[in-house]
């Protein structure tokens, strides 16, 4: 036992100095395949300095987002917002847009009470670290009457207290900075001189100037303006800039924006003049916001050009370099100056190039919209679109201006009215494009629902489909008018037999209680014959649809029609599912319906190939309590085509005898 102990024990003392000589060696050769020349390099190099390479730093977030990028849309899945919870999956837009903003909501709920009692969320857990999940500082924690606790309150959005604080300053004689002072009147002339609301819109305050409220009486007042506060006569804003001591172009610019925001137009440009004759010079921000309501203190579409060319002069003159949002307030003034708009949208561009600032998306919707109307389809428009796609192709595009969300949608709007399909592809095309899907904005479902419109009139069926299943519900959920779209690119090419592969998306989606959607889709199965395999699928789908009938399902539900009755009568009839017809024919007696004869001839007809005598009796019996004209003639093929009993032979022989006295 001791030879081979000595002789491990001599082994490793020769593999150990063997290791700790060439140790410098092995260190600088295990490196992945380098050449013996790139080894002499190394050795020269290290002749003189040995460098330490530096070591790649990566973000805290790296980690996630490599992940992030590996992951690509699921066209079976729902949005990602919904699927913590299967039971929020939503299968309309209304859905997907409640389910949406009552998970906002709670969010909300759950920040508000995590912000007013943050001593039980002092534990950070998160790693990297997300602030957004912390309490934030929402109390006042200075009390005392000083500029740092008036600073305090503007940070915290507290206008009613910053106001107060402001006044108590002023009584107490102290002086408040400049720089203070622009930050209370930006949130003052903000929030409307209102604390903001917690969890909610701010109710509209009803008191108006004058000339405002005249101006707009008998308009039509939008949803969104309803939950928009106005600007008050003499507010704190008001109040408080004329207490300054000292009014410099920030404080004029605040006080301006805060009326165009409010919708005081005309009391804007009285401060603006009133801030020309004190002589001091405007900014660029004062500039954009008067130019974007200069429609709405001008009646006349000449006046109107004529106050937006002398706004312009006046930059001019004050050598107030313009922005991008300059020419797009213009380019938006002029969708509402009438036969002036084309000629001056063109020049504006123009001047937009001598400047070196680049058209945004807003900058093309607004031209869109000055040179394209709805009434006015025509190849002019198209050809517009087709310069504006030619010079964004390619592009990665980044949001501008707010109006640059509406863009594509106007695009959209504009390829279904003309009909081109290759357009349409061109723009969404551009939409795929990197990020470019984030500039759909609010509206990607219209965008979503007039391509596929557009594809449903223009492309071929297969195209339609793929599309289809690609976006929907992942992207897009159609409403039933895209439903009734897709019915008829169907029924034009000629593939009448995915119709009950349809009606499953219709009622998953929810449109199954539309009664001209349902109809439709009876109307395509049942206009005409076809193979014994789809008819028995048609039959399938016809006692599914006919489940979507009656007051038990607890919702909504369709009431029985001639046309619906009928139709799902005779699909049942020839898939030679006799006992299911016989039972929808005896509901249109239980909901008032009167069948048509023809319905009745078909039900003879399928009687006499099963043999069933009985059966046809009853059914010239039910004719005959509908007074249908038909009666005679089904009482004498009953005689002719069954063999009946004497009984029953009586039956149709007086049937049909009714028949020849009332003739």
């Amino acid at each position: 036992m001791a030879a081979p102990g000595r002789h491990v024990g001599h082994y490793i003392q020769k593999n150990t100095t063997f290791l700790r000589n060439n140790f410098e060696q092995f260190l600088s050769a295990r490196n992945f395949g380098w050449t013996p020349a790139l080894r002499q390099q190394v050795a020269e190099a290290n002749t003189d300095s040995f460098i330490i390479p530096r070591k790649k730093t990566w973000s805290k977030e790296a980690v996630l987002e490599t992940l992030a990028s590996t992951i690509s849309r699921d066209p079976t899945a729902h949005p990602y917002l919904f699927q913590d919870d299967p039971y929020l999956s939503p299968r309309t837009y209304n859905e997907f847009r409640m389910y949406s903003l009552s998970q906002e909501s709670g969010r909300s709920a759950a920040k508000y009470f995590v912000n007013c009692n943050p001593k039980f969320f002092t534990k950070d857990f998160a790693e990297p670290h997300i602030p957004c999940l912390m309490p934030q500082t929402v109390s006042l924690l200075l009390e005392e009457m000083s500029e740092e606790a008036l600073k305090e309150r503007i940070s915290l959005r507290k206008v009613t207290a910053a106001v107060d604080m402001y006044d108590q300053l002023m009584q107490a004689g102290t002086t408040v900075s400049m720089e203070t002072a622009h930050e209370l009147l930006d949130l003052i002339c903000l929030y409307c001189d209102k604390d903001p609301v917690q969890g909610g819109p701010q109710a509209e305050d009803t008191e108006e100037p004058g000339e405002e409220l005249r101006k707009r009486k008998g308009r039509f007042r939008r949803g969104s303006n309803m939950l928009r506060v106005t600007w008050r006569e003499n507010n704190n804003a008001e109040r408080i800039f004329n207490l300054l001591p000292e009014r410099d172009t920030h404080c004029y610019s605040a006080l301006i924006r805060g009326m165009v925001m409010h919708r005081a137009y005309a009391k804007a440009f009285s401060v603006y003049t009133d801030m020309l004759n004190n002589r001091v010079t405007a900014d660029v921000h004062v500039f954009n916001a008067l130019l974007s309501v200069t429609p709405e203190v001008r009646d006349k579409y000449k006046e109107r050009w004529d106050l937006i060319t002398e706004l312009l002069n006046q930059m001019k003159n004050q050598k107030v370099q313009p922005n991008l949002l300059t020419f797009n307030s213009v380019l938006k003034a002029l969708r509402r100056c009438g036969f002036l708009a084309k000629t001056q949208a063109l020049f504006t561009l123009n001047e937009m190039t001598a400047v070196g600032i680049a058209p945004s998306l807003a900058s093309f919707d607004h031209v869109l919209a000055v040179f394209f109307r709805p009434a006015n389809t025509g190849q002019s428009n198209a050809d517009i679109l087709q310069e504006v796609m030619s010079a964004l192709a390619g592009s990665s595009l980044t949001c501008q201006d707010p109006d640059d969300v509406l863009f594509f949608s106007s695009a959209m709007r504009l390829c279904m009215d003309s009909k081109d399909l290759e357009l349409g592809y061109k723009v969404c095309s551009l939409v795929e494009q990197g990020e470019n899907w984030r500039l759909l904005g609010d509206s990607y479902q219209l965008f979503y629902s007039r391509f596929f419109n557009l594809l449903c009139m223009m492309e071929h069926i297969d195209v339609v489909l793929k599309w289809y299943r690609l976006h929907v519900p992942s992207a897009y959920y159609p409403n039933h008018h895209g439903m009734r779209d897709l019915l008829q690119a169907l029924d034009t090419d000629g593939r009448l037999d995915l119709l009950p592969t349809i009606w499953k998306d219709i009622r998953s989606l929810g449109h199954e209680n539309k009664p001209d959607l349902v109809e439709e889709v009876l109307t395509l199965m049942a206009r005409d014959t076809h193979s014994p395999e789809v008819q028995e699928a048609f039959a399938v789908c016809a006692l599914d649809v006919k489940s979507v009938f009656g007051g038990d399902r607890g919702r909504h539900s369709l009431e029985w029609s001639n046309t619906s009755l009928s139709h799902i009568t005779s699909l049942l009839l020839r898939a030679n599912k006799t006992q299911q017809a016989w039972e929808m024919l005896q509901l249109f007696k239980s909901e008032n319906r009167v069948p048509d004869e023809g319905l009745l001839e078909d039900f003879l007809s399928a009687g006499g190939s099963h043999s069933s005598p009985t059966r046809a009796v009853e059914l010239v019996q039910l004719s005959a309590a509908f007074c249908l004209s038909a009666t005679p003639r089904l009482a004498k093929r009953a005689l002719v085509e069954f063999d009946v009993t004497a009984e029953h032979r009586a039956v149709l022989s007086e049937l049909e005898a009714t028949g020849d006295v009332s003739d």
